[in-house]
This record gives C-alpha cells, structure tokens and sequence, in this order.
C-alpha cells in the first residue's frame, strides 16, 4: 500500500529518509549488533546518540552555553505542573491563555499554586491573540507562560509578550524546530517531540541554568530539573529509541539547511493552503489571518454534515487524519516540517474538486 498524506496533528508525519534510516539500522546499530531498542542508556553506543542529538540540537537553534537541554519523559501534560513547581519557587506565575494547551497549563498550575491569567483570547473562541503589548503582569510573578502555537485551535504568537522584565515560557511543541528561534529571549521552552520532531515519548527543555533550583522541599526526584540537568538526562532509563529518531531528525533538518531552509518550506506550504481558503466559497480558516498558525490549520464548510462528508472522501483518497479537535470541529490540516509540499498541494486539490461537486 501507498503511503498516505499524514496530516494528524500528533503523532505526526515524519520524514521517509529518516524513517528508512531508522528501519535499516533496526536489527543492527552501526555493527554492534543489536537495535538501539535493546541497548543500555549506559552504554558508549547510546552515549554517543544522545551526545550527537543533544549538539545537533544546540546548532539548529543556535542555544547559548548557559542554558540546558534535558530529553525527559511524561510529555507536556506533566510539564505543565513540573514547570511550575521548578520555576514558580513563590508559587506565583502569569499565564496567557490563548487555547486548549495553555488552559491545561493554567490549570495544572492552580492546582498547585497562585497562577493568575494575565490575557486570554476566550471571548472570541480562540480565533485570534489578545493584545500582548502592556499586561498587567504582577511584581512577583516568577514568569510569564505563553502556548507559542496552539495546536488545537490553529492560532500562533507571532510577536512575544512584554514581560516588562519576567522570565518567558514557551510551550512550543507544535512549532518546534519549523523556523530560526532567539532562545536568549527565553526562560525556559519545552517541546513534545511527537508533533515535529519524533515519536511521542519524548519531551525536550532548554532551560537556563540560573533557573533550575538547586532544592525543591517536597517536589519528587524525578520533578526536578537539577537531577537530569546533573545527570546529562541519564538519571534514569530514557525513551532512548524516541532520542535516537529525534537525533536522525536532527541531522535530517541540518541537511536541508537548518531552521532558515524549514521556514521557508513552511511558509510555502502554507501560503498554498491559507490562498486556497481565503478565495474558497465553501472552505473558510477560523483564525484571522494576522493570528494564523503555519504548522496547523483547522478550517470549516460551516454545515457540520458536509464537514463528516469531506472527512470520509478525504480519507478515502488518502488524505488522513483530517478531522478537526473536538472542541473546534471541522477539519485541521497539521502540516509539520515532515509533510512534503506535494501533500498540501493533493489537499488543495482535492479540496477544489469538492467545493466543485458540493456547490
């Protein structure tokens, strides 16, 4: 069978070389005769994947000395909290709210302390970022925690909040690696690898060293950022097969010629995507334009049976996981680094001949 357009939002497409890499050395690691699946994190095997992945990493996105990177399990569901109880050392961070993700963070983070919501983009459903320029940010708010990208309602920061001097964190799973960064902006950024980068399993923080807390009374060994920031992320059994495909990525991503090259594939692959729904009498995106993601895309017919109608066609024609989240509904193309031009452009098509046929 043909491999189909992958369009999920996560797990998510990822590229056919590093997938044919992966499967080439499955039975055998570089002659050591075993799968990177069966070998010891301890090992000089593994040392050298996780060395590899982790100076890649710091290349592509040009991450200053002074920060850490940790690949650490438990994905942001669990960062959400662990986030708060290594940075929020008073119990106090500001949050802004601009979709599903970041309402997740907030609430992870009044369960364990005083988190206050600073901006939100609630009263038009998430259709477009609040004005960033002058919040009402508290004196002693330990940071400022932004969803960069929401995955979920197709909506993205594209100008960074006026923290007015409080550390920035950035969730930026759904973003991550798709374009050049400035990392000295950040506090801290943490990134599920199952949206652009790898299989899920994987989460990846870049922190700076001044925030990681030497101790944290009543926070569990594995919550701490100082235990795998100390142990080089070896302090236990990583997802080491998930760290292995993200370091092929990597290297996949340097290849092409590192964060500038994706931009530019990015932003050609949804400039295709956002000009057919802007001319579109039956299709329409549900973020302003000035507010668009370009890695995810949700749009509607505006008749939820049509919406059922074209997911099902799509489908079948090898256009998959279309279907929008639940609380947007509709469609949601998630067009990550992985999906190659020509995918966006079968949708499109086939997204014409269906307007055509359903006037």
């Amino acid at each position: 069978m043909a491999r189909v357009y992958n369009f999920s939002a996560g797990p998510a497409v990822l590229p056919e070389e590093v997938l044919q890499q992966a499967a080439d050395e499955m039975l055998d690691y570089e002659g050591c005769g075993m799968s990177v699946m069966e070998m010891s994190h301890r090992s000089a095997a593994f040392t050298k994947i996780i060395t590899e992945a982790e100076a890649d990493l710091r290349e592509l996105m040009n991450i200053p000395d002074n920060y850490k990177v940790l690949f650490l399990q438990g994905g942001d569901s669990l960062l959400f909290a662990s986030v708060f109880m290594n940075l929020a050392t008073n119990g106090k961070a500001d949050y802004i709210v601009t979709g599903s993700w970041s309402k997740k963070a907030l609430k992870e983070a009044e369960i364990l302390g005083d988190p206050k919501v600073v901006a939100t983009g609630a009263d038009d459903n998430f259709s477009s970022i609040p004005d960033l320029s002058d919040l009402d940010i508290r004196d002693d708010a330990s940071y400022v925690y932004i969803c960069e990208n929401e995955t979920i309602q197709g909506n993205r920061i594209h100008e960074l909040p006026n923290t007015k001097g409080h550390v920035l964190v950035a969730d930026q799973s759904s973003m991550f690696l798709s374009e050049p960064v400035d990392v000295s902006k950040y506090g801290l950024i943490h990134a599920g690898v199952q949206k652009n980068v790898g299989p899920s399993g994987v989460q990846i923080v870049i922190v700076r060293e001044d925030l990681i807390p030497d101790d944290l009374p009543g926070v569990p060994t594995m919550l701490r950022f100082k235990t795998q920031a100390d142990a080089g992320s070896l302090y236990n059994t990583p997802p080491c097969y998930g760290i292995y495909v993200c370091g092929l990525v990597f290297k996949w991503i340097k290849e092409l010629g590192g964060l500038e090259a994706m931009k530019e594939r990015n932003e050609a692959k949804a400039k295709l995507l956002y000009d057919f729904l802007d001319q579109s009498e039956l299709f329409k995106g549900t973020v302003v334009p000035e507010d668009r993601s370009i890695m995810n895309v949700p749009f509607v017919t505006g008749d939820e049976e049509l919406d059922k109608k074209f997911i099902a066609e799509a489908t079948a024609a090898g256009l998959v996981n279309i279907k929008g989240h639940r609380s947007v509904g509709g469609m949601r193309a998630s067009i990550y680094n992985a999906m190659p031009i020509e995918g966006v452009q079968a949708l499109v098509d086939f997204m014409g001949e269906f307007e055509a046929n359903n006037k």
